[in-house]
């Protein structure tokens, strides 16, 4: 087998050591060296030297939870670094340790027989770190509302089917009177700001309950952990943004796609970069992103065509803004949505229009252009005399007869 790579290593990486195999030509015969390293900050930079003794040009390793992160930053710059996934380099069961795995990825690596993952640049990297850490922070004061809500319903205040907001500004005032030990629901209506539309009668009878101190600690407590979450949110939201100022002009042609905030662009930016040359086509980005049905056929038969976890990040957040997006009229995402509703069901379809979005970010991206919708009417367009055929039988099995001419 052809080598690719002459001189080369592996990396065996853990939570406290890194086992490193060298690997190297010498003639036709293959040279192997093993060591240990501790993964301390001293330790990694002792491992590069090493490597850089040995005149290594390349380094494999595999994606290990967060650990590979260190090491990578301290190889950066010295060696040609790949970045494996550990499902697509397994050893040969039964011979399973640790010296076995780092040389078993440098003979992998000498051969070309490696695929490298997707490391985006470091302003990127911490990008991505901001929006997902924000990600977590509200779906942490989701939590606290629900909380809330149950802390009321203990209470008998029956106001979260007549209050659309609960911490909106009628919301907040009710809750802080009841902290505040008011009862009477005559006052804590009065506290709100008189635009509620549920019927007066009903806002009373909702604020009728038995509120005793133990309730308004857990409101108290609450209240307090949210409004400490929205201030990280507005600090996070500060450093987003001046780490996404050299990406403003992707940003503002992405949020030119239906169903694209500002909040979903950032994301798209974090989770994908906007060098769209680390991936060759549409298709592989999409598949990168476990958008698109696997492939799992045998003697003839798909067994599986469940799309698989991919980036998890980045596919929750497409889901919500194909959602978002299937509600604007006359376009091609509520009509593509819509033709596969009708044959595949609603989940498949809007997965299918989330491949779609991220396909449209992929050439926005790379060519640097704002989006181009193809309009509600494309597929009907596309192939006019298939949808004619379908209309006209489904009008015949209704009992008519139809003849079909064209208008004057």
């Amino acid at each position: 087998m052809q080598v690719v790579h002459q001189r080369c290593a592996g990396l065996d990486v853990h939570k406290d050591s890194v086992v490193a195999s060298a690997r190297w030509m010498r003639g036709a015969r293959v040279h192997y060296e093993v060591a240990q390293f501790a993964t301390t900050t001293r330790g990694l930079l002792h491992m590069a030297d090493w490597l850089q003794e040995r005149r290594i040009s390349h380094v494999a390793m595999e994606a290990t939870g967060v650990y590979w992160k260190p090491v990578w930053h301290v190889l950066e710059g010295r060696f040609q670094i790949i970045l494996v996934n550990a499902a697509h380099v397994r050893n040969v069961p039964g011979r399973k340790s640790d010296v076995n795995d780092a040389t078993w990825l440098s003979d992998l690596l000498a051969h070309g027989l490696v695929r490298p993952s997707f490391v985006p640049p470091t302003q990127v990297q911490e990008l991505r770190d901001l929006t997902r850490t924000r990600k977590q922070l509200v779906r942490e004061v989701s939590k606290h509302t629900l909380r809330i809500q149950k802390t009321l319903e203990d209470a008998n205040i029956k106001i979260t089917g007549v209050v659309s907001d609960l911490l909106g500004v009628s919301g907040r005032a009710i809750l802080q009177a009841l902290i505040a030990g008011e009862s009477d629901p005559e006052r804590l209506l009065a506290c709100t700001t008189g635009r509620l539309t549920a019927p007066r009668a009903r806002l009373l009878e909702g604020l009728t309950g038995l509120v005793r101190e133990h309730h308004r600690f857990l409101l108290r407590l609450h209240l307090e952990q949210i409004q400490a979450l929205h201030h990280g949110i507005a600090q996070i939201e500060e450093q987003i943004a001046r780490l996404i100022d050299p990406y403003s002009q992707q940003i503002l042609l992405l949020t030119t796609m239906p169903g694209v905030s500002t909040t979903v662009a950032h994301t798209l930016l974090a989770e994908i970069g906007a060098d769209m040359q680390r991936f060759p086509t549409a298709g592989h980005l999409i598949s990168w992103a476990g958008l698109c049905p696997r492939m799992d056929e045998s003697a003839g038969k798909k067994r599986s065509t469940r799309i698989r976890r991919g980036a998890p990040w980045l596919k929750t957040v497409l889901v919500t803004a194909a959602w978002a997006a299937v509600g604007a009229k006359d376009t091609y995402l509520r009509a593509q949505f819509h033709r596969l509703k009708a044959r595949r069901g609603p989940k498949k379809a809007i997965v299918a229009v989330a491949a779609s979005m991220l396909t449209a970010a992929y050439h926005i991206l790379r060519d640097q252009v704002p989006y181009h919708d193809l309009g509600g009417q494309y597929f009907d367009q596309r192939d006019r005399s298939s949808v004619l055929r379908r209309l006209k039988h489904r009008i015949e099995a209704l009992g008519y007869h139809v003849e079909v001419r064209p208008a004057a």
